[in-house]
């Protein structure tokens, strides 16, 4: 690329106007959907609010970057849903500004537009786009730390160097999967002579540096809380049970069509498998790009071989790969453009589609979707249900046995708060509502226990010396469904020890029942 290119200014570049009205086009629309959006907060996205209002370098399953952002928007703002999610699609729109900068370094500015506009309409950015998640903080630090080091690469001053370790440290306390950004660095350097110019002398140091400075206070706060972030990521990988499960593997795989697209996903690891087969001879600049995407991608499929893996936790690969998918199909045979394009176009309707659909019950119903919105439906309704239920008598706790109930209640019946206690399932806390709010041990008066799962209740009665109905609560939710509560006056709680006899008892248990949470015609 020359010099030239590079000075190009916005006034006389058109694929740059471009650009900057397609993020703020797609950022204003996303922005009306949220102002206008019926559905309330989900589950995680509560989770992270509840923890924006009390200030941390870390929190029990995440760093705590998301709950600063939700903190900044909702004092700016009011502690309304949509200042919640505000954040999200400001952090993409950022991103794709990030892709053009670098599409721009590596082709040209017609690349930057194309590359923005991939991002922008991938099958899980609209979905991201209107949702806060650890994802959408992520890919901006990764989007960042990538056209940094592009520039460091092509021989970048001290304020690149500087702009690396800040991208790689804020990716850090956004999410721990920044982990692959630093392996995929890593290869990078051994394998690209100019990165390894750039990296390996005094502005790599200060890169190195400035991550560490700023991840610092959060491995100090692991320190402090016997590592509960780090803990819970491991946990999460499931490496104690049964190992090796290659329908995991093929299920992970095909989820990444929901993330990248239904043709975009198979042009990609075409394009991993090709330049594998011929590694000497593709460019320097599509290998480094697939060092930072083939990282994420085999070792999320490694683990999900193992154990399991959720669809987003390669999320961080899609950044160079836009940019190497993008790059690949502006160029050579015709029908490229067309695959581009007509990606561009199916994820933008599909994606408008579901959105549109998200809204409207009555084309949830239509469309027989009601399974897949029973999660996001009717959560004001239910808070106030089960304040109507504490109302009915003189309970000294009111009583979970799911920790997404408990913070949707907390969101949407604040004057219950001060009275909501978890159920400890295990010997120990494993989420923050269980860490932050447990059951005491000594209660002096009846509880009422608002049960989401069946299968917790005959446990919940071994703990309890009386332990009796007082009723049931069914939320209407799309397509006939409820979502369906037991109601217990409780009294006496003398918790059973969790031991291994315990434990091994209410696994067999386990085994012959299947449902897990309260929804009539349960399908998952």
């Amino acid at each position: 690329m020359t010099d030239s290119t590079f000075a190009e200014s916005s006034r006389t570049n058109p694929w740059r106007q471009a650009t900057i009205g397609l993020i703020i086009g797609v950022a204003l629309m996303r922005l009306v959907a949220l102002a206008i959006s019926p559905v309330a907060l989900y589950a995680d996205e509560t989770q992270y609010w509840i923890w924006s209002r009390e200030f941390d370098w870390g929190y029990f399953s995440k760093p705590p970057m998301i709950a600063w952002l939700i903190a900044a928007s909702t004092t700016l703002l009011g502690d309304s849903d949509f200042a919640v999610r505000l954040p999200a699609p400001l952090l993409h729109s950022v991103t794709a500004a990030f892709l053009f900068a670098s599409a721009q370094r590596l082709a040209d500015s017609r690349a930057g537009f194309w590359a923005a506009a991939v991002y922008l309409t991938l099958p899980s950015i609209w979905l991201s786009g209107v949702v806060i998640s650890t994802d959408a903080l992520l890919l901006c630090a990764w989007s960042a730390g990538l056209y940094t080091l592009l520039r460091l690469r092509e021989d970048g001053g001290w304020v690149s160097a500087a702009g690396l370790g800040l991208a790689i440290g804020l990716g850090f306390l956004s999410k721990y999967a920044m982990i692959y950004f630093v392996v995929g660095t890593a290869i990078g350097i051994v394998i690209d002579a100019p990165l390894r110019r750039a990296l390996l002398g005094l502005k790599g140091a200060v890169a190195a540096l400035i991550a560490l400075a700023c991840l610092a206070p959060n491995l100090a706060w692991n320190a402090a809380n016997d590592f509960a972030t780090v803990t819970h990521t491991a946990a999460n990988a499931n490496w104690g049970g049964d190992l090796f499960h290659p329908a995991e593997m093929a299920e992970f795989l095909v989820e990444q069509i929901a993330v990248f697209g239904p043709v975009l996903f198979p042009v990609l690891i075409g394009l991993l498998i090709a330049g594998a087969l011929k590694l000497r001879n593709i460019a320097p600049e599509r290998r480094l790009l697939a060092a930072f995407i083939l990282p994420a991608i085999l070792a999320v499929s490694i683990q999900a071989f193992i154990s399991r893996a959720h669809a987003n936790w390669a999320a961080g690969a899609y950044v160079a790969a836009t940019l190497l998918v993008t790059l690949f199909l502006l160029n050579g045979p015709a029908w490229r453009r067309a695959v581009l394009i007509g990606s561009i176009a199916l994820h933008s309707v599909v994606g408008i589609g579901f959105a549109v659909m998200a809204a409207s019950p009555a084309l949830v119903e239509m469309a027989g979707l009601d399974n897949a919105t029973k999660r996001i439906r009717a959560w004001p309704e239910t808070a106030a249900a089960i304040a109507e239920a504490a109302a009915a008598d003189d309970y000294a706790f009111i009583v979970f046995d799911d920790r997404n109930v408990f913070h949707q209640t907390q969101r949407y019946a604040p004057s219950l708060q001060t009275e909501m206690r978890m159920w400890l399932r295990y010997s120990g806390p494993v989420n923050h509502a269980e860490d932050i709010w447990p059951l005491p041990e000594t209660i002096d008066g009846p509880v009422l226990i608002v049960s989401h799962r069946p299968l917790e209740v005959p446990r919940l009665r071994e703990d309890f010396r009386t332990f009796e109905s007082v009723g049931e609560l069914a939320i209407p939710l799309d397509g006939g469904r409820t979502r369906d509560f037991t109601l217990w006056r409780a009294e006496g709680h003398v918790r059973v020890e969790r031991d291994a006899a315990y434990e091994d008892r209410w696994q067999a248990i386990d085994a012959e029942a299947g449902v897990v949470r309260g929804y009539s015609n349960d399908d998952g």
